[in-house]
């Protein structure tokens, strides 16, 4: 195997040839072993730090602080990676001490070699005439105006990448909101009966939730755009051309498509990340909502037989390896644990933020780790709910009428006639008896069978206008 020699202040290593890393993504390598998920596992990341790097080096070569030609190497070695290209090279642990300082550093490092190798040059032949991973692909930069900066430009991103996802969810959940219109179901409050409603209803409202997470999340978007790019160590702009940040950004806005602007206070920005936890916040309602629809589809799915079994999930999967013929709803209680798992994250991330102390926020890994794990699990929730469940998902008309009917919360629409203590009285007398309300109201002469049909008809409980 060819090795190459490489050194920092710390010493000297051998480090494999064939590696774009070099020694400071090593020693991370060494050092970071917590969750098994690389800076390389996620792409949106990889290609949003490449795209904060490419804007450094076009303004620093516009500033005329960076040589054109090392800025052009620099640039076509950052469209590779963005293209998607040596992310086997993005090695470190997502989870590291030191603010993302070993994130940083791998890029810096495998930027630098692949620009090296482009140039004709060896890896690791770094020096003042060629390029070097912190003399020029750093410059006027630090971890902590890059990395907060990329988290936020991989978050907006993937934020609209989520927001995609959910409108194709909304959009089939009003299609059988529609469909389902006129499909008269029993409502429930506290899992006892209420009264009637229509599973049209139902799903309208779910696709509501959705709407509402929408609205959301294209606020939770906005402070992503704000950068601290040009802060460099602690916000001061130390070793930065006063210029930069807006050059910097100008570029950035081009390369993305987005528009970044610079933060308002520098000092401020490279402190607080509270940013994240906004986010976050918006992510843990979207998956209260989500959770909240699949276990409502998996209670009105429960049965077959002795369940309520007002709507049927499609079958994925056999639910047993001792009861034949069972089948789970997997995809309903998926769903559930993926949002659980989101709000895990909202915690480590409202922790790890309020661990800022004084100029920096040192434990950033954890919030980009739990952030994109977030976002990430939310789509692929949202894509598995619509595909696996909603798209086939059936209704039992008959099931669902036929639980209006035997109900006794529908005494309620007695209550102006009669008023509520007979009422309460007719439900006491049908829970003892199992008689239906009707019966027992027409029974005890309180109204004629005309009446009580008008006001108990299912269709008038929908629309009380109907009944006057």
């Amino acid at each position: 195997m060819a090795t190459r020699k490489e050194h920092d202040f710390i010493g000297e290593l051998e480090i494999d040839d064939s590696k774009y890393y070099g020694v400071q993504s090593f020693r991370a390598l060494e050092n970071f072993k917590m969750t098994g998920r690389t800076f390389g596992d996620y792409p949106f990341f990889v290609k949003a730090f490449a795209q904060i790097k490419k804007a450094a080096a076009m303004a620093n070569a516009e500033l005329g602080v960076l040589d054109k030609t090392k800025a052009d190497y620099l640039c076509k070695a950052a469209d590779r990676i963005i293209a998607g290209e040596f992310s086997d090279q993005f090695v470190v642990d997502m989870i590291q001490g030191g603010a993302g300082t070993s994130t940083n550093m791998n890029m810096n490092e495998v930027l630098t070699n692949v620009a090296l190798e482009m140039m004709g040059k060896k890896k690791g032949e770094y020096g003042p005439d060629t390029l070097h991973p912190n003399d020029h692909t750093n410059l006027a930069q630090s971890t902590n105006d890059t990395y907060p900066s990329s988290i936020k430009v991989a978050t907006y991103a993937k934020l609209c990448d989520l927001q995609a996802e959910l409108e194709k969810l909304k959009a089939e959940l009003d299609k059988k909101g529609q469909e389902w219109k006129d499909v008269i179901k029993m409502g429930r409050t506290e899992l006892e009966d209420a009264v009637p409603t229509t599973l049209g209803n139902t799903f309208t409202a779910f696709g509501h939730y959705i709407k509402n997470s929408l609205k959301q999340l294209e606020l939770a978007k906005e402070p992503m755009t704000h950068l601290n790019m040009g802060a460099t160590a602690i916000g001061t702009g130390i070793n930065c051309h006063p210029d930069y940040k807006d050059c910097v950004e100008k570029h950035l806005s081009a390369i993305t498509g987005i528009k970044f602007i610079p933060s308002t206070n520098f000092i401020a920005a490279t402190q607080d990340t509270a940013d994240f936890v906004f986010v976050s916040g918006v992510l843990k309602s979207l998956a209260v909502r989500l959770s909240k629809i699949a276990n409502d589809i998996r209670l009105m799915n429960s049965g077959p037989r002795t369940g309520l079994s007002e709507v049927e999930l499609p079958k994925m999967q056999p639910g047993s390896s001792i009861m034949p013929g069972k089948v789970n709803p997997v995809i309903c209680e998926v769903t559930g644990v993926a949002c659980y798992e989101v709000f895990g994250n909202d915690t480590a991330i409202t922790h790890c933020s309020e661990r800022a102390e004084f100029e920096l926020n040192a434990f950033e890994p954890g919030i980009a780790y739990a952030l994109f794990n977030s976002i990430v699990i939310l789509e692929n929730a949202a894509k598995t709910l619509r595909e696996r469940a909603i798209i086939g998902l059936k209704a039992n008309p008959e099931a669902c009428l036929n639980h209006v009917l035997n109900s006794v919360g529908i005494v309620t629409a007695l209550n102006p006639a009669i008023g509520y203590e007979k009422s309460a009285s007719i439900a006491k007398e049908a829970l003892e008896t199992g008689k239906r309300v009707g019966d027992i109201c027409f029974e005890r002469g309180y109204l004629s069978r005309e009446e009580i049909d008008k006001l108990l008809d299912p269709k008038n409980m929908l629309d009380p206008r109907m009944t006057k």
